[in-house]
């Protein structure tokens, strides 16, 4: 036993001295691999596009709209008598002229109205040329004593009568013409057939729709407007229109203000003057926007402006770490096709404020820009030397971030 002793202290003792050397190995391997790697600063990693500036620009009040495209000038063809559709030469699509003849009722019916109302006026001019024959003989005879003036008058109201029926006659021949022209259907106004409503053959009753035509040389947008903004509105005002099919926008500028409200919605109708374009229709859905006016203003992108607390703010980076500022907002409006808001109280110029695309960041977390300021500044540079710089690239270009200093942990 104690020989086996003997032996076994030295190799427990070599084998405890060894695993120390070996632990003491790893630990200095460790450490020089720590002090060899770069120091990366902590905190939440951002892109260029994270963030933006607060800036003194000039801000465009806009007023959002949208409704259909409606032709200023249009026609609908009735049928001014009741008659069977002989013909009608034109489809959706044709083009006509003011005065052009469209089409034709059948007009036989009407001509032996004609025929009959001037048979009635023949007649009634025989009896009114009786009656003034006997008018004058009578005046004759009174003069001479044969009769006596009571006669006369009589004579004289007969005339009259006669004379009253054959006006009355003519006037039904003229009616009678009038009918028979109108069953020549023409063309109103110059423009497109935009609907054709009957066929040939079919049998049509007084003031049914025939034919619609549209001139599409001058559109115009009808928007419903709340009356509060209405008060806004101006006449000559320019906007801005995007219409379903067309990809560039449309000018537009304020033409007629309704002077009533519509029943029922209590809105007020605002139509604004379209400028012609070749690929306009009418019945197009538009929207767009009605600059009201331009004010230099402290705004910042509307992306940067958060509204999930009670009151509105920002989180505005302070010596690389996200504050957040409790801001007082007024107007909204554009700046370029960017949306962006008027800051009446809380940030000053120059702040550099997170947006949107950050995501939720907490108050008090460490950011960074995950890229130099200066790759972002000459980006902004060469936009705007192409003429396309927005005031967001310009605004972070100019509100770099400082760096984050590194924790204990990372040292």
């Amino acid at each position: 036993m104690k020989r086996w002793a003997k032996v076994a202290l030295p190799i427990v003792a070599a084998a405890v001295v060894g695993g120390f050397v070996a632990r003491a190995v790893v630990i200095r391997k460790a450490e020089q691999a720590a002090a060899a790697a770069p120091l990366r600063p902590a905190g939440l990693e951002l892109a260029a596009t994270d963030v933006a500036a607060a800036e003194v620009v000039e801000l465009g009040q806009v007023l959002e709209v949208s409704g259909g495209l409606k032709a200023f000038n249009s026609a609908v063809i009735r049928a001014k008598v009741a008659a069977e559709v002989r013909s009608l030469d034109v489809r959706e699509g044709d083009r006509v002229r003011a005065g052009q003849v469209l089409g034709q009722l059948d007009p036989l019916e009407l001509d032996l109205r004609v025929r009959q109302a001037e048979q009635t006026a023949a007649s009634t001019r025989s009896q009114y040329e009786i009656a003034r024959r006997t008018l004058e003989n009578n005046r004759a005879l009174v003069a001479q004593g044969f009769i006596s003036p009571t006669g006369l008058e009589t004579s004289v109201s007969n005339e009259a009568g006669a004379r009253a029926t054959l006006e009355a006659a003519n006037a039904a021949v003229d009616l009678a013409r009038k009918a028979r022209a109108d069953a020549r259907l023409v063309a109103p106004i110059a423009g497109i057939v935009s609907q054709r409503l009957v066929q040939p053959g079919e049998r049509v009753a007084i003031d049914a729709r025939l034919v619609e035509i549209v001139d599409l040389s001058r559109l115009e947008l009808e928007a419903a407007l709340a009356p509060e903004d209405v008060a806004r509105l101006e006449l000559g005002q320019v906007a801005q229109l995007q219409v379903d099919g067309i990809g560039a926008p449309v000018a537009a500028r304020v033409a007629r203000i309704s002077p009533t409200a519509q029943p029922g919605t209590r809105s007020v109708l605002a139509y604004l003057s379209v400028e012609p374009n070749p690929a306009l229709r009418q019945g197009l859905f538009a929207r767009g926007r009605i600059e009201l006016a331009r004010r230099r203003v402290l705004a910042v992108p509307e992306a940067a402006l958060r509204s999930d607390q009670a009151a509105p703010y920002v989180l505005q980076v302070v010596e690389g770490v996200a504050r957040r500022t409790p801001v007082r907002v007024g107007s909204a409006g554009r700046v370029g096709n960017e949306a962006w808001v008027e800051i009446v109280d809380g940030l000053a110029a120059g702040a550099t404020v997170l947006t949107a695309s950050a995501g939720v960041v907490r108050d008090g977390t460490r950011v960074r820009l995950a890229a130099p300021a200066a790759d972002a500044s000459a980006a902004g540079t060469r936009n705007a030397g192409n003429g396309t710089a927005s005031p967001r690239a310009s605004a972070t270009s100019a509100a770099p971030l400082p760096p984050s200093s590194p924790t204990p942990a990372a040292r």
